[in-house]
């Protein structure tokens, strides 16, 4: 056998030369996309959620400016299903009591791929990708059909669509398995970092089942890796709020999707969490269409953090006219809360923000102790919600909180469990609001007509 150059050699040779010459060329092409050596030291994680692939995405910018060698999609990396206009009356009534059809509805997987490949193709994003290894789960607008869980029937083509999204091997197990968690291993021994991406979507039940959200294969598996070699520091990736359970307070008004909404399901998280005696554990977040840093004291050996970051283009503040950014960020204020970090490094009184945003995690492996700063970025890329965790903070017996650099508090009493009226606060002060305009709005029009009448009166006396 004869190589391209003319030499001659054995056919096991030549066998051989062709292998290397295909790992060469995989390697080259993987280090074009920003895939990352295991043993690389880690220092720098990016993540967000909520991409209308359809809207400016100017955020790029700051997040390739931050420069993570990791970043991670925590859901709604498209949005693929379609929504119908609010209508009370007509043929499509979406909403109140003659509601005929959903406000959702999927799309077909040829017009799914689409929005998948405008995402892929914007030009800040390519950039990303150039640099730093993408990885990610998906939510319910990239699953299929808004909050949709285990009873959507195109969950097993948008689990082809996603893996492809993320250049996921053909061969992964991702691609075999029902739903897409699985989990990372990043830097030498002594500095290692895990990341576990939980799928909340492919055997969720409904919502008000108090069902299961990661199903029993699922379990099994993160039992196993909760229970496996040890890392210096394990992010557990969901795509809904673990921590925080916003609609104990904002309800009956309007309710968010959390782990909260499956009170079984999140104690049985924080037992595997506390049983398996690992240490460095906390979580990242999306969906929310906000920023916060949330804690839980009681949940395990040690406070357990859950930082939100929702979204790079999907904002509250994005939907309402700007002269009502203010009241936004004064209902947030307003809003009962028992597990959001109060920081003096937020940008606003309430410690969340509205605004587009992503989160990054930066981690000193020099300094003792060691120490992670995680944020909340804007689209400029300053910070507008920080905490500075220490490491050693993170580790078994240490229930102690942080001090110094924000104000000390206990953050164990759930938002289901706070009183009554105060648990309601928030819908009583909207009620009240609607009620004030509601009042101006009879008593404006009542002088309009008595002054009309008088007026008129008047003409036909005169």
């Amino acid at each position: 056998m004869a190589t391209p150059g003319g030499t001659s050699c054995s056919v096991q040779a030549c066998h051989i030369l062709l292998l290397v010459a295909f790992v060469a060329l995989r390697s080259a092409s993987s280090s074009s996309h920003g895939d990352r050596s295991p043993l690389s030291v880690v220092s720098r994680i990016g993540f967000g959620s909520c991409s209308n692939q359809s809207a400016p995405q100017p955020i790029w910018d700051a997040i390739v400016d931050f420069d993570p060698q990791v970043f991670v999609w925590l859901g709604d990396n498209i949005y693929g299903d379609n929504k119908r206009p609010f209508r009370v009356l007509g043929k499509e009534r979406t909403i109140g009591p003659w509601k005929n059809v959903p406000r959702f509805f999927p799309s077909t997987e040829q017009e799914m791929r689409r929005r998948y490949q405008l995402a892929k193709s914007n030009p800040g994003y390519s950039k990303l990708r150039q640099t730093a290894q993408v990885i990610g789960t998906w939510d319910d607008h990239d699953f299929g059909l808004n909050d949709a869980g285990k009873e959507f029937s195109g969950k097993n083509a948008s689990q082809r669509l996603l893996l492809d999204f993320l250049d996921e091997a053909d061969d992964s197990p991702r691609r075999q398995q029902a739903g897409v968690y699985t989990s990372y291993l990043y830097g030498p021994k002594g500095k290692q970092v895990k990341v576990i991406l939980l799928d909340t979507r492919y055997h969720r039940d409904p919502l008000s089942s108090d069902g299961t959200i990661l199903g029993d294969s699922q379990w099994e598996w993160l039992e196993k890796e909760l229970n496996g070699p040890e890392s210096e520091i394990t992010i557990i990736a969901s795509s809904i709020q673990v921590i925080s359970n916003l609609s104990a307070t904002t309800g009956p008004l309007f309710h968010t999707e959390s782990w909260g909404r499956f009170p079984k399901e999140r104690a049985r998280l924080y037992k595997l969490i506390h049983d398996s005696k690992r240490s460095g554990i906390f979580f990242i977040s999306g969906d929310v269409h906000f920023g916060e840093i949330t804690r839980y004291d009681c949940g395990g050996q040690y406070p357990l953090y859950d930082i939100t970051s929702s979204g790079l283009t999907q904002a509250i503040e994005k939907v309402v006219p700007p002269f009502f950014a203010f009241a936004v960020r004064a209902i947030a204020w307003l809003t009962p809360t028992t597990m959001r970090v109060s920081s003096v490094k937020c940008r606003y009184k309430s410690c969340t923000y509205a605004q587009p945003n992503f989160g990054a995690i930066q981690i000193d492996w020099d300094v003792v102790p060691r120490k992670i700063k995680v944020e909340v970025r804007g689209v400029n890329g300053d910070p507008v919600i920080a905490v500075d965790i220490l490491l050693s903070d993170l580790q078994l017996g240490n229930t102690n909180t942080l001090e110094g650099a924000w104000q000390h508090q206990r953050h164990c009493s759930l938002e289901i469990d706070l009183p009554w009226f105060w648990r309601h606060y928030f819908a009583f002060t909207i009620l009240a609001l609607v009620s004030v305009l509601i009042i101006t709005f009879l008593l404006f029009a009542y002088i309009i007509v008595s002054v009309s009448k008088k007026f008129l009166l008047k003409y036909k006396i005169d």
